[in-house]
């Protein structure tokens, strides 16, 4: 009897050691409180230390901490255990949904919450700031001898875009040169009259920002021929109004993944986005929210003594 009283006791307590490793795992954080790691897509800089600096201001306690990438190694990232939030501008892919569901036993959430755009900008001497679609492809594929400079090398989501919407099968020229980031193209631009550059609208589209302004005089962003217009002939610049009524022909979704099973801080942060003030701060920074309508409404107000 002592004896498997003794044993009992043994069990029990490698019952609760279990419990207690295993809890460990277990995320601690709510959308209120705790610290998250999150990887986000270079492109999308701007708007979303915007985004987080609102949302730690109205939650002290919730810490966001975020590391700008190409969207490749944003994907990488949300393999690992210590990444369990990336903001990239594609949701997976049926592959990537297996691979999660065979690793966590779930699936990672994901939603667009707004729209972006791949800009064209180039010097403010360049003699050419209007494009066709097709003079785009041929100067993307070498045909034109024009420098284009992106915001990375093949890993980024700017070049992958590119190559699904505008080269659909071709390969890029040899003037297709990779700048280490953003930042860099619009600085090359800036020295550089026979280039043109490519980055996301987040970068070179705030007209509030005055960092953005700043480099706004010092280059320009171009026109493309807007393909839904009825009229034919027209181009637009890439802008809030051009993406949210389909005139400009480079939109592209801006995508939040959480890997959570339950309401943590990347859910919380993910609601955010989706919800009201991120929305807001979304069309302040002049992209296109995806999640609502915000359009302005004239009133007139009588006052009556």
């Amino acid at each position: 009897m002592k004896q498997s009283l003794i044993l009992f006791a043994v069990v029990l307590l490698m019952f609760f050691v279990s419990c207690n490793n295993g809890s460990k795992n277990i995320y601690q954080d709510t959308p209120k409180y705790g610290t998250i790691y999150i990887s986000v897509d270079e492109s999308f800089k701007p708007v979303i230390e915007e985004q987080i600096k609102v949302y730690q201001s109205s939650n002290p306690d919730a810490h966001i901490i975020a590391s700008y990438k190409s969207e490749v190694d944003c994907f990488r990232d949300l393999q690992k255990d210590s990444t369990r939030m990336i903001i990239v501008a594609r949701g997976l892919k049926k592959e990537e949904s297996v691979f999660f569901q065979n690793k966590l036993s779930f699936q990672p959430q994901y939603d667009f919450v707004a729209y972006d755009a791949v800009a064209l900008v180039v010097n403010t001497k360049s003699k050419d700031s209007v494009y066709t679609l097709a003079q785009v492809k041929d100067i993307l594929t070498g045909k034109k001898n024009v420098t284009a400079i992106m915001d990375g090398n093949n890993a980024t989501s700017t070049v992958k875009y590119l190559q699904d919407s505008i080269l659909k099968g071709s390969g890029f020229g040899k003037n297709v040169v990779a700048a280490k980031g953003s930042n860099d193209v619009i600085e090359t631009i800036a020295k550089t009259e026979n280039a043109i550059g490519f980055v996301g609208l987040s970068w070179v589209g705030n007209d509030y920002d005055p960092q953005q302004q700043a480099n706004l005089k010092k280059i320009r962003l171009c026109l493309l021929e807007c393909k839904t217009c009825e009229e034919k002939g027209l181009f637009a610049k890439p802008s809030q109004a051009s993406i949210t009524y389909g005139w400009y022909p480079l939109p592209r979704p801006l995508y939040c993944i959480v890997k959570e099973n339950a309401t943590g801080l990347g859910t919380g942060f993910m609601n955010f986005l989706s919800l009201e003030r991120g929305q807001l701060i979304f069309r302040r920074s002049f992209l296109a929210p995806a999640k609502m309508n915000l359009n302005k409404r004239k009133t007139n107000i009588t006052e009556q003594e």
